[in-house]
């Protein structure tokens, strides 16, 4: 016999071993499945949510600092600068902040000297310095940020004054996830049904439901960690929820 032209004759029966060895395999699997939904007298899915939010209150930290040779001196430029600020803010049209007691920092410089043929250096209090945190909360969140590119005004009157942070928080998180666990427990309902369908089954009554870590991202992010993303950098977020739901079947 011609070895040569036995060969593909060998591969073909092979291929065709193969093949019909993997589509057994494959319904194997999907009986097995259909026959899990079909006895199962319970069926557990995960249905999610998601709600695009705008923050309604802005946070904004900033701080303001005097340097003087003395206690007194720096107490009251500190106090003078404080006024500069509260009449800017006014100005600006914000009426509610609070400013943060009254740090105090000593400012030291070395001081070298020599004795007895030795140099030695010793630290000295020059001076104070004196700063304090300002925090403003309100609603206006579009308008409060502005502000920050607008402090260079208290600069140019001579006010050591720095812009740290922005905060956006949306507020009503709390009224947020109830709704989104309802809208999350439709949509494994819904999920549970065409699972249970392509079974031969029907859904009954929810047996359990357990709410997943709630994600706060910025818009349309679908970043998720084990504690839960909660985002205050973005003005616009995307909160996702999840729910684990358990179904009776009949």
């Amino acid at each position: 016999m011609d070895t040569t032209s036995a060969r593909p004759h060998l591969f073909g029966l092979l291929a065709g071993l193969f093949l019909a060895t993997g589509i057994s395999f494959a319904s194997i699997v999907m009986a097995r499945a259909w026959t899990r939904v079909h006895e199962s007298q319970l069926i557990e899915v995960t249905g999610s949510a998601r709600k695009n939010v705008r923050a309604d209150l802005v946070v904004w930290q900033a701080s303001f600092s005097t340097e003087a040779p003395t206690l007194l001196e720096a107490q009251q430029n500190l106090k003078g600068d404080r006024a500069k600020i509260e009449g800017w803010l006014a100005a600006k049209g914000v009426k509610e902040f609070r400013v943060m007691p009254v740090q105090i920092h000593d400012i030291t410089a070395q001081h070298s000297a020599r004795k007895g043929g030795e140099e030695t250096s010793t630290e000295r209090r020059v001076g104070y310095r004196l700063s304090q945190a300002l925090v403003v909360r309100s609603p206006e969140v579009e308008r409060i940020p502005q502000l920050g590119s607008e402090a260079t005004e208290l600069i140019e009157q001579g006010v050591s004054f720095v812009s740290e942070s922005f905060a956006f928080i949306y507020t009503p998180v709390a009224e947020a996830k109830i709704e989104m666990m309802a809208e999350a427990t439709r949509d494994a309902r819904a999920r549970a049904e065409q699972i249970a369908a392509h079974g031969g089954r029907e859904l009954r009554q929810l047996q359990t439901a357990r709410m997943g870590v709630v994600q706060i991202n910025p818009l349309y992010s679908s970043a998720t960690s084990w504690e839960g993303n909660n985002d205050t950098k973005s003005l616009d977020k995307t909160i996702t929820a999840t729910v684990s739901a358990t179904f009776a079947l009949r």
